[in-house]
């Protein structure tokens, strides 16, 4: 199988080293001239997180990549995932599969990622996702995850889920690409809240916040006509470890940082996912008080202007508890 990465930073080098090492795929790697990243790998064949190997065709040629792939992969920052369409649609895609292994919501339109595809012009049955839970610092010393494949395609998820699995990664189909894309790209969110809990010394809140937390975000996936109960399979709750825990994960350390005050360097996508979800949340009449907090502390706290930021911060998530009292479910 012809295989192009599109974006070679964290997530991206890692494909492209699955689909070359494990699974033997004919493999290109694309990254923009004069990135970072792909300036890295085609300096040192390496980063901090794999070494590519020697089969993979590293470029910066998108024409190059796009013609060679019987399957597309895109892995960069889903607020970008727009105009990059727009330069990949000049050249001849209709035969081409796109998946998406990414995960966010579009902010200024509160589109789920496919959705932005669709609006490209690639057609549904052309389209999957790829979610779930994975360290690729675990992936990468041969410690195996669970992994989901969906789609609007029956036939497309299965094909790709039959042949992108491996001893490494066991792929589920997914049966809900709405609940699949909102519940991967909100788990970022709850990453954010979890590293403000740790940050400030609340880590025994990081239980209610897993089990509320899913709650909320299967209220969201059904508003938006998916299932409630997507929230709680690997695509959300399935990824809460790799989220939540993880010394790896940015959004958890994005939060906790913010708890002292401090900026995190590298992309946290819950971050702009926070406003996407709460402009959503306004849009279907929903109460969804952890996303409402992550969004103030993220946009409304000044924990980065100096001060107590863990005071700061949790003052917002402390208001939770000034909630009524309600039932469970």
């Amino acid at each position: 199988m012809k295989i192009s990465v599109l974006g070679c930073g964290r997530w991206g080098s890692f494909i492209a080293w699955y689909q070359a090492t494990v699974l033997k795929n004919d493999v290109v790697s694309w990254g923009p001239e004069g990135d970072y990243s792909y300036e890295v790998l085609k300096t040192t064949g390496k980063n901090e997180y794999v070494s590519l190997d020697k089969s993979i065709k590293l470029t910066c040629d998108l024409q190059f990549a796009v013609n060679h792939a019987d399957v597309i992969i895109i892995s960069i920052s889903s607020q970008g995932l727009r105009g990059f369409m727009k330069k990949i649609t000049a050249y001849p895609v209709k035969d081409k599969i796109f998946v998406l292994c990414m995960k966010g919501i579009e902010e200024s339109t509160g589109k789920r990622l496919s959705e932005v595809l669709l609006e490209s012009g690639i057609h549904r049955d052309k389209i999957a996702v790829w979610v779930g839970p994975g360290h690729i610092q675990a992936f990468t010393q041969g410690i195996p995850n669970c992994m989901v494949i969906d789609s609007y395609s029956p036939e497309l998820k299965k094909h790709l889920a039959d042949n992108f699995k491996s001893n490494l990664i066991r792929f589920y189909y997914g049966n809900d690409i709405i609940g699949s894309e909102i519940g991967a790209a909100a788990k970022n969110v709850l990453g954010i809240a979890a590293g403000l809990l740790d940050g400030s010394g609340y880590v025994s809140l990081k239980g209610p916040l897993m089990a509320r937390g899913a709650y909320e975000v299967g209220k969201l996936i059904k508003a938006m006509g998916g299932r409630f109960k997507s929230a709680y399979g690997l695509a959300h709750l399935g990824d809460y470890e790799t989220t939540l825990f993880s010394e790896y994960s940015h959004n958890r350390r994005y939060g906790e940082m913010m708890a002292h005050g401090a900026k995190f360097d590298k992309l946290a996508e819950g971050v702009m996912t926070a406003k996407a979800m709460k402009e959503l949340a306004d849009k279907y009449g929903l109460e969804m008080p952890i996303t409402e907090a992550v969004y103030e502390a993220c946009f409304n706290s000044h924990a980065f202007e100096g001060g107590d930021g863990a005071k700061t911060c949790m003052d917002i998530i402390l208001k939770l508890f000034d909630r009524e009292t309600k039932s469970e479910f």
